[in-house]
């Protein structure tokens, strides 16, 4: 049986770690988990500094190091331009002011447990003998930070499986190593290597096409996927003169494919490489009526009004936690400005206290108005109120009561267009509603669930999915499948991308080819533009390199090239197809 089976990521894990030995890292176990948009605003605030841009950089940067277990004193040394220099004075305070806030951010929930079980062995130890086994899937996306908290689990045991595709490594932009495969055997010289090449997805035409990309970069671990669905339809590959008409095209051909074939709209995809293609798709799919779904562009949870309450949430585990106190205490407006906040903030800061507990001191009141300390002292008895609750209400209960009694719906409403207003009160709802049931079925409180929230981008939808067509970037396609796939923008600067042609990453961008071919099971079509704007100029743009190293053989190019002649099979196919349309005799539907 699967008692006992714990089946998480690694910063789930982390979570866990960090929770039942948080009095060892001096934390409490309701410690906040920040994400990269507070933590930037910290930066922002540390630096005194408005622009977004720098302090996105500064914090892109400190985080690599986190990823990397690189200490605040070792930064100094490695910082090698104004930017990681910037970084690397700031990390050391950066890392006390999650501290004071009872904070820790995605990267130290990897970091924090490195350390701790490299500074107490009998820690180490007791996890070790709780986790038996171990399994890691995706293990090609993995960090240092990741493999070493992974070394340390499994201790001289070694008990581990590790599942990964190093022609799928396509997250080195954000610190992932595929060093942690090459490194498996050098330290596991027992490493059994096992190679799995039968594809249970595609047809062997377009397995065909990912092998021969793919042949093209170094290889780690030779393998070549085969498949027992035969050969399938030949790959296609189509220009468009520009990017309006290749989306126009794309979805009127994605309607009669439908028509012809009978399927259901969530049976395609439309794959690109940046999110910015998506948007002439999207028009031409809401003209022609056709339902679909984004994925890879913002998450659900960065929706302002979701942010909205999960700072109050976050305030309700942890009133330590300055940045959705703030937060929660100006939104929905009570009549608590900036200078309230800045003169209650310079007096918490001297008291070396958090701005709740400042609230309620004798000594705050000679800095801050009267009215205005009267709705501070409201808002965090609410506030206790509501923390009192959480841990013994169910979860939906507790979370409707608060949404109700700071009147959210009226300030979405005042503060919004109307239409507005109505998509973020119908997405409340939606967290809202799931929140409540996902407490039900799990038997969870409020409490027991806000930490874990931070870790989710998007909620859980039920099982039996909308009938909706899938648009996607290449990298939040990995690990799905659609029976039929529409790669879009296959062009030289977008796919290979012109920052990774500059830089002479091209074999992560082809690595990224390969994922988008292989998300197909029965049809693939790849389509390019010949030209694109570029600001006010429009630019000739030239096929990608890719294209032409998929080959010949099973591909049908109507673009410049002559293509495979279609055979009799297929002829006939589309014409038995038409046929049982039609209601003819003759032909299978």
């Amino acid at each position: 049986g699967s008692k006992g089976l714990t089946v998480c990521t690694f910063h789930a894990m982390g979570v866990r770690i960090v929770r039942q030995e948080a009095a060892l890292l001096g934390l409490k176990p309701q410690f906040s988990i920040l994400d990269a948009t507070d933590t930037t605003q910290i930066i922002a605030e540390m630096t005194g500094n408005t622009d977004k841009s720098r302090a996105k950089a500064l914090q892109w940067q400190i985080s690599s190091w986190k990823n990397a277990l690189i200490e605040p004193g070792e930064a100094a040394h490695l910082a090698n331009d104004e930017i990681s220099s910037a970084a690397a004075l700031l990390y050391m305070e950066y890392d006390k002011t999650l501290r004071a806030y009872q904070g820790v951010d995605f990267d130290d929930l990897i970091r924090l447990p490195v350390k701790l079980f490299d500074e107490h062995p009998e820690v180490r130890e007791r996890w070790q003998n709780k986790l038996r086994y171990l399994l890691v899937d995706e293990y090609q996306d993995t960090n240092r930070a990741q493999y070493r908290l992974l070394k340390l689990l499994t201790g001289v045991r070694g008990a581990f499986t590790a599942v990964g595709d190093d022609d799928q490594a396509i997250y080195a932009w954000r610190g992932a190593d595929v060093e942690n495969l090459r490194q498996l055997p050098v330290d596991y010289p027992k490493l059994k290597v096992i190679k799995l090449e039968q594809n249970y997805r595609s047809t062997t035409r377009i397995l065909h096409a990912a092998n021969t990309v793919i042949a093209n970069n170094e290889k780690l671990f030779e393998k070549k996927l085969w498949s027992e669905h035969g050969a399938g339809e030949p790959v296609t590959v189509v220009a468009f003169q520009t990017p309006e008409h290749e989306a126009e095209s794309v979805v009127m051909k994605l309607s009669a494919h439908k028509f012809e074939h009978r399927t259901h709209f969530k049976d395609y995809a439309i794959l690109y490489r940046g999110n910015h293609q998506a948007r002439l798709f999207e028009q031409q799919l809401r003209n022609h009526k056709i339902p679909y779904a984004i994925s890879g562009g913002r998450s659900f949870f960065e929706n302002a009004e979701i942010k909205d309450l999960c700072s109050y949430l976050r305030l309700i585990a942890n009133e330590d936690d300055d940045l959705s106190f703030i937060r929660s205490v100006t939104v929905p407006r009570r009549g608590i400005g900036p200078a309230t906040i800045e003169a209650l903030g310079r007096y918490a800061t001297n008291r070396k206290i958090s701005l709740f507990t400042a609230v309620f001191e004798e000594g705050v009141a000679e800095h801050v108005g009267a009215r205005q300390l009267e709705g501070l002292r409201e808002f965090c008895h609410f506030m206790n109120r509501m923390a009192h609750r959480a841990p013994r209400e169910p979860a939906g209960q507790v979370i409707n009561d608060l949404v109700k009694a700071i009147n959210y719906e009226a300030w979405l409403y005042e503060s919004c267009e109307p239409r507005e207003a109505e998509t973020k009160w119908s997405n409340v709802g939606d967290f809202t509603g799931w929140l409540g049931r996902k407490g039900e079925e799990d038997g969870k409180t409020l409490m027991d669930m806000i930490q874990t929230i931070s870790l989710i981008t998007m909620l859980d939808k039920d099982d039996e999915e909308l009938d909706q067509v899938q648009l996607a970037t290449l990298h939040a396609s990995k690990g799905l499948e659609f029976k039929h796939v529409f790669l879009v923008g296959v062009e030289e600067g977008l796919l290979p991308h012109q920052s990774s042609i500059d830089e002479d990453k091209i074999e992560e961008e082809r690595r990224l080819m390969y994922v988008g071919i292989t998300r197909a099971q029965r049809s693939l079509t790849i389509s390019y533009c010949e030209r694109r704007k570029a600001g006010r100029d429009v630019r000739t743009c030239d096929p990608s390199r890719f294209i032409d190293e998929m080959g010949m053989d099973g591909i049908r190019r109507s673009d410049r090239k002559s293509a495979e002649p279609v055979t009799k099979e297929d002829a006939k196919a589309r014409i038995a197809n038409l046929r049982a349309m039609l209601g003819k005799p003759g032909g299978a539907g």
